[in-house]
């Protein structure tokens, strides 16, 4: 199984929706609060390919985008077998 990890923030309803769907999934997950000073967030822009917005979602290293993203492959079926 792929790591998660989300880079989120304080007061972000997508963030806070992310959470809710990986939670609702049983799946486990790292956060990386990018409140936490410019360096972190300077990484995830890095990362996501100079997306700013939050949360941005990664299995192991592959960007997979924010909420929609996420919510997207959890509709389609396909959350499950992208972890694999």
């Amino acid at each position: 199984m792929k790591n998660i990890t989300m880079y989120s923030g304080p007061m972000c309803a997508f963030c806070d929706a992310a959470k809710r769907l990986l939670k609702r999934n049983s799946l486990d997950y790292k956060v990386i609060d990018v409140s936490s000073g410019p360096e972190v967030r300077d990484e995830m822009i890095k990362k996501a390919n100079g997306k700013r917005t939050i949360p941005q979602i990664f299995f192991n290293d592959e960007h997979i985008g924010g909420y929609q993203e996420l919510r997207e492959l959890e509709k389609n079926g396909t959350l499950e077998a992208s972890l694999k």
